[in-house]
């Protein structure tokens, strides 16, 4: 951890890492309270519904940097968690309104920086934030890079977000939300997939851009019921469990085929192991195997270890 209370030589920042100011920054003085809200009479001028004129105070001095709820009626956020008042230290992912603000040290020119010069470059931001927005609808948007999905969904989770988050890597993944609890997910619109197996893909997801629209009026025929908390471990355990085994799966693209002839004995085999034999057989590639199996990523890919061990399936 990094404390800031020993760093009065040290300038930080708040860094608009999502949001309608994304790409801005608002230095921090030293001694010195950041009163951030709606009103043009503030220091930190936010304009959004969902920010109070008086939204939270921000308190730079000697002994470290705090931040304060002002009564706000859409809360504070910090790291995920409500807050009245919290400590902060570098690093820290701050949610007020739309806007996902991550606190930055930089050089010590920055403390200089004129506070009019500060709001200037605020509204610039928000300008050419404006002009890159896919949908004027659009209330939030980022950079995976900037903040992992797991950070974001805990985020949306606990300030209650409903809407549609929709994710693009090499896929476009969409998850979708209300009042924080994710029912249902898909990768490019491929519902066979399942919600489940498809959340727990797009949560594995390092790069690309983020975007939360608002919420659609879209019913499913399947919902998941856990929890987002339940739903983030799961997906997580999931993704250790596949780097654990990744030295033993061939490539994805690579050719799987029976074993011919196929001497070693299907009486052997559990059921999951079987669909597995035959979804080798249908399709043949490591990738629409995962895609077509009823079972996890994970099942289905230690069932085909399993079979490419014991001589059942052949690469190549």
């Amino acid at each position: 951890m990094n404390t800031l209370s020993s760093s009065a030589a040290k300038a930080f920042a708040l860094k608009f890492i999502s949001g309608k100011y994304q790409g801005g920054e608002f230095p921090l003085k030293t001694e010195k309270q950041i009163v951030i809200g709606r009103s043009s009479e503030l220091d930190m001028v936010l304009v959004e519904d969902m920010v109070s004129r008086k939204h939270a105070k921000i308190t730079v001095a000697a002994s470290g940097i705090t931040i304060e709820d002002l009564g706000s009626t859409n809360g504070t956020f910090v790291n995920g968690e409500k807050v009245k008042q919290a400590q902060l230290k570098e690093g820290d992912r701050i949610l007020i309104g739309t806007s996902i603000l991550k606190l930055v040290q930089q050089g010590a020119d920055s403390a200089h920086v004129d506070e009019s010069m500060a709001k200037r470059k605020l509204e610039e931001a928000a300008a050419a934030q404006a002009a890159r927005t896919s949908t004027k609808a659009s209330s939030m948007t980022g950079k995976i890079e900037e903040i992992p999905l797991p950070d974001l969904l805990q985020l949306f989770h606990t300030s209650k977000k409903n809407g549609v988050l929709v994710v693009n890597d090499a896929h476009e993944g969409r998850v979708y939300l209300r009042q924080g609890r994710v029912y249902y997910a898909v990768i490019d619109d491929n519902h066979d997939l399942g919600p489940q197996k498809s959340f727990n893909r797009i949560v594995t997801w390092e790069q690309g851009d983020f975007e939360l629209r608002p919420a659609e009026a879209q019913e499913f025929m399947v919902e998941l019921d856990s929890s987002t908390e339940a739903l983030l471990m799961d997906a997580l355990r999931q993704l250790d469990e596949l780097k654990r085994i990744q030295k033993d799966l061939p490539p994805p693209a690579a050719r799987l085929a029976l074993a011919q002839p196929l001497s070693a004995p299907l009486r052997e085999l559990s059921p999951v192991q079987l669909d597995v034999l035959q979804a080798v057989h249908n399709h043949g590639a490591l990738q629409p195997v995962l895609d077509h199996s009823p079972s996890d990523d994970v099942v289905t890919a230690e069932a085909l270890v399993h079979l490419m061990k014991k001589e059942y399936v052949r690469v190549g």
